[in-house]
């Protein structure tokens, strides 16, 4: 019963609203989303694969807010992200590392890529 309570709960939301991350491949994006959803932090970078989602709903005011934050999946390797992972979504976190500066370099790239999708 507690798990069915609780998977109501994650249905309980007044809003959702998908946000992506963006930018070079191993910058942080998995690791930002899996803070910000799970509150967690894993030091071993691994390549995402396969499209990756997660959500947290929040409470803004009187209404609740689902966050579901998309992870690119590694695909920015192969400049494969398709129009569609933009689809419907109202903002994008562009994340580069401030220890690597070509991930810098190409912040432009990818604010041409945004705007082109947006």
């Amino acid at each position: 019963a507690m798990a069915k309570a609780a998977a109501a709960a994650d249905d309980d939301y007044n809003f959702v609203f998908k946000v992506v991350l963006i930018g070079e491949s191993g910058v942080g994006k998995t690791n930002l989303l899996s803070r910000f959803t799970r509150n967690e932090f894993n030091h071993d970078s691994r390549t995402t694969i396969g499209v990756e989602f997660s959500t947290r709903t929040i409470l803004v005011g009187d209404a609740l807010v689902k966050a579901q934050i998309w992870d690119t999946a590694g695909l920015e390797r192969y400049r494969a992200i398709t129009s569609a992972y933009y689809r419907g979504a109202v903002g994008a976190l562009l994340v580069f590392d401030i220890t690597k500066h070509q991930t810098y370099d190409v912040v432009e790239r990818w604010l041409k890529e945004l705007y082109d999708h947006a």
